[in-house]
């Protein structure tokens, strides 16, 4: 009998001994990196990387030739001071342990704590420091879209100070309440694959805002702003559709099923915007133009983004196609109307494209595509529609107020807008000394800098289309 207890103590002994040990052998297991997602999450982050230089080209196509350098630096630029800002606290603010579901704390400040190993939480294949950087990407062209609002007339100073700002304010604090753990729209169940709430809805609306706040350039609506360079547009758009595959596809976050689903949605519903934008515009114009043809496919990009984890390749056919109807009435006809000037339509298509995304998915989205995400209004719950259209009023109306504030504090300590001399002169030679275009003075035989912009009064001028 002693023996026999002897044995059950020993055995209970073994057990509680091995207990803690097998259970981080576990941990181990389930923390484990995975080579192959981690180089698919790295390149994709280089992909999404590309993407803001790529609407540098896109955006600098688009606007007069005096004013293509200030336009891509814009861009270029922010890819210095977001990275910056990123590392530093703006990671910590997005992604960092949760306070009451609104911000981010400073526990990883500095990258504090962000190590080469796996944070379940977010990744529990690729090093927590992938997820940053992956993540970091994202922070760049998010700011960037915006340029596009108010392009060819603010200082770069205040374009500086205010990116800086609005990373802080806008898009840090929305990136928590839909991406980080704790988040109060994750916890709401808001669905936001690869960011149409967090980067184009608010970078759309907050461009819109400046637009409206900092005025209309001069000679708008009086005459005729063409792009001086659509080769380069079109060159951008191809490089933005490139790069959108590791921003979409990449938000899988492994080299998986719904990564492999994300790729080929993000593909149809822009080839679907790109055919729907032309033909709506060849109706209503009378010609499909080439502009036409990039801003489509930038409008299909723009609405499968918050969806392309969830819904079907049928799905983001639908969704593409009217995508680039949307955008188009919304860049041809409400633009128009109201009179607004979204230089290169950050509105129209990024704000307009990234609402109806988020509607989209509410809609379409599908637990048989993907069994972490949920069924859409077209699939038995409406719910989650209702959901969808709780996170994009939210989003809008906290990105508009917090835009108006940072742009009004700023007034207060500095210009926003170049002088009318400057702005007339052109941004490339006023702000930063610089000509885009150099040519060869034949008879002299020395280099000459020449702006082939023409200025011509229209009596019916037509909006720039972007």
């Amino acid at each position: 009998m002693k023996k026999t207890v002897s044995m059950f103590v020993c055995l209970a002994l073994a057990l509680l001994v091995s207990l803690p040990v097998a259970l981080a052998a576990e941990a181990t297991a389930v923390a484990k990196i995975d080579t192959g997602d981690t180089a698919f999450v790295l390149i994709s982050a280089a992909l999404v990387l590309l993407m803001t230089p790529a609407l540098a080209l896109f955006y600098g196509g688009m606007c007069r030739t005096k004013n293509v350098l200030s336009t891509i630096m814009q861009s270029f630029f922010i890819i210095g001071i977001i990275s910056v800002q990123w590392v530093l606290f703006g990671y910590s603010l997005a992604f960092g342990p949760d306070i009451y579901g609104f911000i981010g704390n400073l526990d990883w400040i500095g990258l504090k704590g962000v190590t080469n190993s796996p944070n379940a939480d977010y990744a529990a294949t690729i090093p927590h420091s992938t997820f940053m950087i992956f993540q970091g990407m994202f922070a760049v062209i998010t700011p960037a879209l915006i340029t596009g609002a108010f392009a060819e007339r603010m200082k770069f100073s205040a374009f500086a100070i205010f990116t800086l700002l609005w990373a802080t304010l806008v898009y840090d604090p929305v990136a928590h309440w839909v991406w980080g753990v704790g988040g109060w729209l994750r916890e709401m169940g808001v669905l936001d694959f690869a960011g149409g709430t967090v980067v184009h809805i608010i970078s759309g609306v907050s461009g819109l805002v400046i637009a409206m706040m900092i005025g209309k350039r001069k000679g708008y609506g009086t005459e005729v702003m063409l792009p001086h360079h659509l080769p380069m547009t079109l060159l951008g758009a191809g490089l933005l559709w490139f790069g959108w595959f590791g921003f979409n596809a990449g938000s899988a976050l492994g080299a998986n099923e719904i990564a492999s689903n994300a790729f080929v949605v993000t593909h149809v519903s822009a080839a679907a915007a790109t055919v729907s934008w032309v033909l709506v515009e060849w109706m209503k114009h009378g010609k499909p133009t080439v502009l036409g043809a990039a801003s489509g496919c930038i409008a299909g990009l723009v609405s499968i983004t918050p969806a392309a984890g969830f819904v079907s390749p049928m799905s983001a056919i639908a969704i593409g196609l009217l995508g680039g109807v949307i955008c188009f009435l919304s860049v041809s006809v409400v633009k128009a109307k109201l009179g607004y000037d979204d230089s290169l339509d950050a509105f129209g298509v990024h704000g307009v494209g990234g609402a109806w995304g988020a509607l989209a998915t509410g809609l379409f989205a599908s637990k048989a595509v993907n069994e972490a995400g949920a069924d859409g209004l077209f699939f038995g719950n409406p719910a989650q529609f209702t959901s969808q259209v709780v996170g994009v009023v939210i989003s809008c109306l906290f990105a508009i107020v917090m835009t108006f504030i940072i742009i009004k504090a700023m007034t207060l300590f500095m210009e926003i807008r170049v002088a009318e001399s400057q702005e007339l002169q052109g941004l490339d030679i006023t702000e930063h000394g610089e000509r885009g275009y150099a040519y060869q003075d034949f008879g002299s035989g020395s280099p000459v800098a020449f702006t082939p912009h023409v200025t011509q009064t229209v009596t019916n001028p037509q909006t720039s289309l972007a």
